[in-house]
């Protein structure tokens, strides 16, 4: 799906480069030619300004120079000399700007001539009326020479004028054709970027689409994996419960033949010496090894007792759990010279919570006399109304739980046995502050005798 995605990635990203290019290409020309079209829309209005500048300048000097002629007054001079002052550098100006249009500058000659000619005329008039000479001057007044010169003026000047105003128009024009060519190309590009992003949306579309896929296909492999890792673990349970209560099975089994079988030998052993004693009571060295051969049937006697405790306590039938966890106490400091306290309160629990609550007290102990270094533990036994608490606690060195392997110390014989009674092992040691072993189970009641 990926690789077919490639192919339209690209052409998505290539129609959004060209548009790209050519938005920027639209603009740079449109650019350009505005700007040409506003130098020239500039030009031909600066043209403009002079020439009119120019006639209003040639009008001045003339009204100058006729009121001049009338009054004789030096007042109507000073108009005029100013004037003939402009004159010139409006020409110069004009030149300027004429300088790149040869047929322009023809015509702006042209129009300087007759500008001169006229100003000849203007200025000759006017030193004939200063010298006095009346006579002349209005003969000059008379001819037509100024009247034609101004006309001619006007008329070039009208036809630079319309120049500029065709200059002018076209600038405009040009500008109204780059603003169209702009507006046309950023509707196509952005027709083209509609395009574009259409395709990218229905790519990441598809691509979603792909992904949601893997993403079920991944979901459904991963529950999968779920269940056969569950149905394992279940299974793995059953068999270590399984296992466990075929171990507690034999153990009982062993328990019962030991005590039967064997107690019954050992007995009758006792009994035979016995009576073998009471006959041979003459003989000291005889009674000497029939007694010695007494006390090793008692310790055999004994360690008899001691294994059948220990495959199946008998007390936990016989006497109940809280009397079964005081011997087992007990019997516990007086082999490891550890000091035991017990705070247990009475609890009404069915004989696999029984069993299950002092296997953990036993192998809590068992750790304790092996690895713990302690010289006191304390053995509580709590009754709530729906659980109950049973805690092991040793004053020994302690361990780092992360530390340790979780088949280490039987840790996860104890996790499983109270787990698989549907209650929950809590461990808790710091390094130099012993150990504490909590368990929490149901308080599920004993079923009655009927």
């Amino acid at each position: 799906m990926r690789w077919l995605a490639f192919p339209k990635m690209a052409l998505g990203l290539t129609l959004a480069v060209l548009a790209a290019c050519a938005l920027v290409g639209i603009n740079e020309v449109g650019f350009r030619q505005s700007n040409r079209a506003l130098a020239e829309i500039s030009q031909a209005q600066q043209v403009r300004l002079v020439l009119n500048g120019l006639m209003q300048t040639i009008l001045d000097a003339e009204t100058g120079q006729r009121g001049y002629l009338l009054t004789g007054d030096e007042r109507y001079r000073e108009p005029y000399d100013a004037a003939a002052k402009q004159i010139d550098g409006q020409l110069a100006m004009l030149r300027t700007l004429y300088t790149d249009h040869p047929v322009e500058l023809a015509r702006l000659s042209l129009l300087a001539s007759h500008v001169s000619r006229k100003q000849a005329e203007m200025d000759m008039s006017v030193r004939l009326r200063k010298s006095g000479a009346e006579d002349a001057w209005k003969f000059v007044m008379t001819t037509d020479v100024g009247r034609e010169e101004m006309n001619a003026i006007r008329t070039q000047a009208d036809q630079l004028v319309a120049v500029s105003n065709e200059a002018l128009f076209k600038g405009q024009a040009q500008i109204a054709e780059a603003l169209k060519l702009a507006r046309i190309g950023i509707a196509v590009v952005a027709l083209a970027a509609l395009v574009a992003f259409y395709l990218y949306l229905r790519q990441s579309h598809a691509l979603q689409s792909a992904g949601e896929r893997q993403q079920e296909a991944l979901q459904r492999e991963r529950n999968v994996l779920e269940d056969e890792v569950r149905n394992r673990t279940a299974m793995l349970a059953e068999l270590a419960t399984h296992l466990q209560d075929v171990r507690e099975n034999e153990r009982g089994y062993l328990a019962r033949e030991l005590h039967d079988e064997l107690g019954s030998l050992l007995t009758a052993a006792k009994l035979d010496v016995a009576r073998l004693k009471s006959k041979l009571a003459d003989s000291a060295d005889a009674t000497q090894r029939l007694q010695h051969l007494t006390d090793l049937l008692n310790s055999g006697i004994a360690l008899k007792r001691r294994i059948i405790e220990d495959l199946r306590p008998s007390s936990l039938s016989n006497l109940g759990l809280i009397a079964s966890l005081e011997i087992l106490g007990r019997e516990f400091a007086d082999r490891s010279g550890i000091r035991v306290e017990m705070a247990l309160e009475q609890v009404v629990l069915d004989e696999g919570l029984q069993l299950t609550i002092y296997r953990m007290v036993q192998e809590s102990l068992t750790n304790i006399g092996k690895y713990a270094e302690a010289n006191e533990a304390t053995i509580v036994l709590k009754n709530y109304e729906n659980h109950v608490i049973a805690e092991v606690r040793d004053n020994g060195k302690g361990f780092d739980p992360r530390k340790v392997r979780p088949a280490t110390h039987g840790l996860a014989g104890m996790r499983h046995r109270v787990e698989a009674a549907h209650g929950k092992l809590t461990i808790t040691s710091t390094d130099g502050q012993g150990t504490l072993v909590s368990a929490m189970l149901p308080a599920t009641k004993a079923p009655s005798p009927d």
